[in-house]
């Protein structure tokens, strides 16, 4: 697989990991208005560090080789 660069993959998983680093910084209203309050803080937290990690995966156009990688180990295939 060939790597290639591509400044629309770049902004959308800059705006990605913006939308997650939002939800760290936010995170105590989110679980109190969305989730169950207190108990889930941590959890809200964590999904936005999730989200920060796949954006910035997107952004680096690595997401195309890590899902050919999975795809192939599912199918069996070379």
């Amino acid at each position: 697989m060939d790597f290639t660069f591509s400044f629309g993959w770049v902004i959308i998983g800059l705006l990605i990991a913006a939308a997650g680093g939002a939800v760290v910084y936010f995170h105590q209203p989110i679980a109190n208005n969305l989730a169950s309050g207190v108990r889930s803080y941590d959890k809200v937290k964590l999904f936005g560090v999730i989200t920060i990690a796949v954006g910035l995966l997107i952004a680096a156009n690595l997401h195309t080789l890590i899902l050919t990688i999975i795809v192939n180990i599912i199918r069996g295939g070379k």
